[in-house]
């Protein structure tokens, strides 16, 4: 399945939601996570030959993006690609209420002591993907995901206790 790239900005600001979360995932610093916005745009154009169209392309994109971070995120120094992207790609940043965004801070904090699965686990947990797709996206048994997904909750749950800090 061939996207122009009209398509493909197109299909980018629809579901720019799944990037701004990943990037707020892996990083708490506004800068870092512009960054892996980027770089997630840019591996996503660069692989968009890979979507065939048998699933989702916001299920194709969140693979990309989560990839990308989990790869962007353990390198020690981030090289800029010589590889060109469109210069008129840019998301808009969502708007949120003062206090929703205090909740997001504090969960997004909490999510950041996370190691990088249990952070993939919440995050498609939160995106509402099934068991079975958490599992067959992470190389994992549904039975695995489930457990390692309520180890995960738990965890978090006291991450946030100990911050002393409560929704």
């Amino acid at each position: 399945m061939e996207l122009t790239e009209q398509e493909f900005l197109s299909k980018i600001t629809t579901h720019k939601g799944i990037i701004h979360k990943v990037s707020r995932m892996y990083f708490e610093d506004a800068n870092d996570r512009e960054d892996l916005v980027q770089e997630i745009i840019l591996q996503l154009w660069k692989s968009l030959q890979s979507f065939n169209g048998k699933s989702q392309f916001s299920s194709w994109m969140y693979r990309v993006a989560l990839n990308t971070a989990i790869v962007f995120f353990k390198k020690d120094k981030r090289k800029p690609d010589n590889y060109k992207m469109p210069e008129h790609v840019q998301l808009a940043q969502e708007d949120y209420s003062d206090e929703k965004e205090e909740q997001l801070a504090t969960f997004y904090k909490a999510v950041q002591q996370l190691n990088k699965i249990e952070k993939a686990l919440i995050f498609q947990f939160i995106e509402g993907f099934s068991g079975e797709e958490i599992a067959k996206n992470l190389g994992m048994s549904p039975v695995n995901v489930r457990v390692k997904l309520n180890r995960t909750k738990k965890k978090l749950k006291e991450i946030i206790k100990t911050q002393s800090h409560g929704f």
